[in-house]
């Protein structure tokens, strides 16, 4: 029967290598998962800011529409008070 010995220098090394190897890629495969996390929160955070944006011009749409209207309105407003003037001060000159 042949007593076993000590296990090759160059199997454990080997061995070694390859644990190294294989939390290197550990690694990196957790920093790709990070990564892949961050880029999927940053498409929701854009389009959640998209959403927003086309509300925010919708609304501005909006103002623009109502203000016009009140500048026409107040327009003639102004114009119809100035016609009125015109003929007060006609009549009593």
């Amino acid at each position: 029967a042949g007593a076993a010995g000590p296990p090759p220098a160059t199997s454990v090394s080997s061995n070694k290598r390859l644990q190294q190897t294989q939390a290197q890629v550990d690694e990196v495969v957790d920093i790709m998962r990070m990564n892949v996390d961050k880029v999927l929160e940053r498409d929701q955070k854009l389009s959640e800011l998209d959403n927003r944006a086309d509300a925010l011009q919708a609304g501005a749409s909006q103002f623009e529409t109502s203000a016009a209207k009140l500048k026409r309105k107040y327009w003639w407003k102004n114009c119809k008070m100035m016609i009125i003037l015109g003929v007060v001060c006609a009549v009593i000159l």
